[in-house]
Formats: C-alpha cells, sequence, structure tokens
C-alpha cells in the first residue's frame, strides 16, 4: 500500500528548506516504490520564495487532504505572515490529523506550534526564533533535530537533511537512509568548518527578531504581543 510524504508550500519560505528534505525523500521513493512524494499548496500557480527562484506545488491541500506524512518548511517574513493565515494554520491542522508523521525545518516550527500540534512537545527550530516555540506551548531545545512521538522538529535550513535522513531511517531502516546519503553524497565539510555556538550570543539577536515581527504582524496585535511578550 503506497504512502505519502507530503511537503507545504506558501508563499515566502526558504527554498532549502523544503528542496534539502525532498532530495532526501525522493530518493527514498526511487529505492522504495511503497512510499510516494507529493507537493501541497492552495493552488498550482508558482509561489514566491525567499529567493528569486519560485516553486510550483504538485497538489493542492484538497487532493491530498490526508497524508502519511507531512513535512512543513521555514523562512523569515513569509513565515511570520503565515502565522497570522488562519486558513493556512487549519490547513496544516487537518492534514496532520491523520498523518503517522509530522515534520517541521527550521522555523515551520513556529507553524506546528501555532497549528496547536506542539502542546507539551519537546521541539527545535532556527536559533534565532526557537524561544518562540515557549508561546505555542513547546519545550524549545537546541538540537539539530527533535523527535518527539510522532512529531520531528530540525533546526534551521541546513538541518532539515539530517532530519529528513532521520526520517528515512525511521520509515524503512538503516540500510536506505544510508544509501540515499550515499546518493546525494551528504558529507558536509563547510570550509569554515563547524559553528562554534558558544561564542553565538543568541539573546543579542533578540531585537532583529522583535524588528521582524513587528513589521511582519503589524496588522495581528494580539499574535505580536504574544510572541514578543
Amino acid at each position: 500500500m503506497t504512502k505519502t510524504i507530503a511537503f507545504v508550500l506558501y508563499p515566502g519560505l526558504t527554498v532549502l528548506d523544503v528542496v534539502g528534505p525532498l532530495q532526501v525523500v525522493t530518493g527514498l521513493s526511487q529505492l522504495d516504490p511503497r512510499y510516494r512524494v507529493v507537493v501541497l499548496a492552495e493552488g498550482t500557480a508558482p509561489l514566491p520564495s525567499d529567493t528569486p527562484l519560485g516553486l510550483v506545488a504538485s497538489h493542492t491541500f484538497d487532493e491530498i487532504p490526508e497524508p502519511d506524512v507531512l513535512i512543513v518548511p521555514g523562512g523569515m517574513e513569509g513565515t511570520m505572515a503565515a502565522l497570522a493565515d488562519d486558513t493556512f494554520l487549519e490547513r496544516i491542522r487537518r492534514a496532520a490529523v491523520g498523518a503517522d508523521l509530522v515534520a517541521s525545518v527550521c522555523t515551520g516550527s513556529l507553524l506546528l506550534g501555532a497549528a496547536g500540534l506542539l502542546e507539551g512537545r519537546r521541539a527545535t527550530g532556527h536559533w534565532s526564533m526557537r524561544h518562540l516555540l515557549e508561546r505555542f506551548g513547546a519545550v524549545p531545545v537546541a538540537e539539530r533535530w527533535v523527535e518527539d512521538g510522532r512529531i520531528i522538529t530540525a533546526a534551521g535550513v541546513a538541518a532539515g537533511i539530517d532530519m529528513a535522513l532521520a526520517l528515512v531511517e525511521r520509515l524503512t531502516g538503516e540500510e536506505t537512509a544510508r544509501m540515499v546519503q550515499l546518493w546525494i553524497e551528504y558529507d558536509p565539510q563547510p570550509p569554515l568548518g563547524g559553528i562554534d555556538w558558544d561564542g553565538v550570543d543568541i539573546p543579542s539577536y533578540r531585537p532583529i527578531v522583535d524588528g521582524l515581527l513587528a513589521t511582519t504582524l503589524a496588522d495581528h496585535p494580539e499574535l505580536l504581543g504574544r510572541l514578543t511578550a
């Protein structure tokens, strides 16, 4: 029986939040025909991203109302605007009801939280906005990806690839996950080495985040107050 892995699109999202994990799970579908991969949005017209590249969904939410796995990407301004879109949040909520697994990348975890899916759960997201998860009843965790029951959340952007490989392993086992990793040659060796997290003053970035929220959610004072209180 075919299982459907669905990615969600919305205006202004971060491209790598989608295409990194999408490439991973597409590899899964090529190795294991029990899985198919779709990309969902309200319609199939091109949507803007946070780069010059536009994105087009393969299906609408109405065409795939009950995916087996749901993956929600993040972003900056586009994601903050989506937090105030009750129709979009309801789409996520409904699609998640019957899903075996629900995952997010970067600030996509805030969308899961706003949809009421993270209450009491451990979760992560982009380091600059991870603290906002508390506003939705989640327990923020500074890890590359976090699994709490059927919910899997990834930290910022590139962490979505790690999360997706963990997802593949959870669905089909280590052998398949290792084959996908090999096929996409995922062997990170950044030229400047890893991030020295001990040297990152995360609280110093809060004014930038608050400014972004204030600009994006100016027409939604109740939500703005909840996130900046």
